[in-house]
């Protein structure tokens, strides 16, 4: 499945191609691909244009303009002043790849498109209408209904892609976003996992997994991501998993940050002190930074928004190397279970405590 940084190379790869665009026309190809309000979907998704890209977690967002608000003329790629800018800081040097965010302030502005998409904190999830907290986004559920961003679940093999109007849906073509330019967006999905919905206020207030989700590892602070862990009972990779505690995270940027903080996947969280978690907090946001930079990582399927692979899967120290020589010791390493996934690390360089 991919995780943060393939969604945040994919948001960063659509961005410059979608921001501004006008939706004319959806055709939904596979009815259970879209979740939760199906017909506020068909009815409010077209004619509204895209105002932004961006993330939350492993969920990829797209910011949908207010129905005949300023943004609803559309016009072209650029759209308007606050959509352009949010996709890149006023400091990014000129010769920075234009898809890659250089550093954490531009990492955010790509997930947090317009300043409108979803925020968090070390307290939680904070929802498009600002307020915060893992208990919930703000607004009843008798809040605003009109859906204000489209989400998009890859799960295990979905892809999107924008195609000029030559190119025809496939037989894994899901949905169909016709755009105003003539090209259309693909929501591809072999096996059928993934899933597109509308939300507004009112969904954010009631939608279990997005009330749920944990802060971004890439905003909160050390001490506040050591706190996660304080007193609780579970291993460390476990709950590194877990996106109520910590959102984007899987097995790939798990073992490798794990590794390189030299904590064993196995260790109990509860045990580890304040100090070997913040190192830990470090090591990760390396290794995601890493990524990015990389445009993620492809074992199978995983493709950004250009259709090409990552490249971060050549810098693995622990990942899929199941057996070989570690990396720093030169010992073999070992592989176990860990959340029922398969787990690989070195037995002499990560330690329990």
């Amino acid at each position: 499945m991919p995780e943060l940084p393939e969604v945040e190379t994919i948001a960063c790869g659509l961005r410059p191609q979608l921001t501004g665009r006008r939706i004319v026309s959806v055709s939904v190809r596979n009815e259970g691909t879209v979740q939760g309000d199906a017909a506020a979907f068909a009815r409010c998704v077209p004619g509204r244009v895209i105002a932004g890209v961006g993330r939350r977690g492993k969920l990829l967002l797209m910011e949908l303009a207010p129905p005949g608000g300023p943004d609803a003329t559309g016009g072209g790629a650029g759209g308007t002043d606050a959509a352009r800018s949010a996709g890149k800081g006023t400091d990014v040097p000129p010769d920075a790849p234009p898809d890659v965010p250089p550093d954490a302030a531009d990492l955010m502005a790509c997930r947090d498109a317009a300043g409108k998409m979803a925020g968090s904190g070390a307290s939680g999830a904070t929802g498009a209408s600002g307020a915060t907290g893992a208990s919930g986004a703000t607004g009843a559920a008798g809040g605003n209904r009109e859906p204000h961003l489209l989400g998009v679940h890859l799960k295990m093999t979905g892809r999107l892609f924008v195609y000029g109007p030559e190119v025809a849906p496939n037989t894994h073509t899901r949905v169909v976003f016709g755009l105003d330019d003539g090209n259309r967006l693909f929501f591809d999905d072999a096996r059928k996992f993934g899933y597109v919905r509308t939300l507004s206020d009112a969904d954010l207030a009631t939608w279990d997994f997005w009330r749920s989700l944990g802060p971004e590892p890439l905003e909160i602070a050390a001490p506040d991501f050591a706190a996660l862990f304080r007193g609780r009972r579970g291993r460390i990779k476990a709950l590194l998993l877990d996106q109520t505690v910590i959102a984007g995270i899987g097995n790939i940027y798990a073992d490798e940050s794990l590794f390189r903080a030299s904590i064993r996947p196995d260790a109990q969280a509860g045990e580890l002190s304040p100090e070997r978690l913040c190192v830990l907090h470090g090591h990760l946001v390396d290794v995601l930074r890493e990524s990015i930079a990389e445009c993620g990582s492809s074992i199978r399927d995983y493709r950004d928004a250009h259709g090409d692979a990552g490249a971060f899967q050549n810098r693995f120290r622990v990942y899929g190397r199941s057996g070989q020589p570690c990396v720093a010791c030169g010992r073999t390493l070992a592989t176990g279970k860990v959340a029922g996934r398969t787990t690989v690390f070195c037995e002499h360089c990560q330690k329990l405590k």
